[in-house]
């Protein structure tokens, strides 16, 4: 099983931000890949920059496929549940239909 599940924030390296892992826990370990967001600290939260914890604000909408296998990367710390609910509802939004 991958050591990487849903809601870590991770370092990527060559990367000087971190990243917030927004694939469900079922597709990482079908698939052994994962999709992030970046998290920064030099923007505004909004509906689709979402902030978790001290560690910074959730892109929403700069969805990234990860190959850890390819890159190195290490899990910086996780959110909680509420924080993983908010930033997958913002996500949705993005692709239902008007």
């Amino acid at each position: 099983m991958s050591r990487f599940r849903q809601g870590d924030i991770i370092k990527i390296e060559g990367y000087n931000n971190l990243f917030y892992i927004i694939s469900k826990n079922s597709f990482i370990k079908a698939t052994g890949v994962f999709h992030v967001c970046p998290v920064l600290s030099n923007i505004k939260e909004g509906p689709l920059h979402i902030k978790v914890g001290d560690a910074g604000i959730v892109v929403c909408e700069q969805i990234k496929l990860i190959d850890p296998s390819a890159r190195a990367c290490n899990k910086v710390s996780d959110t909680e549940y509420a924080d993983i609910m908010n930033i997958s509802d913002a996500i949705q939004g993005i692709f239902e239909y008007d």
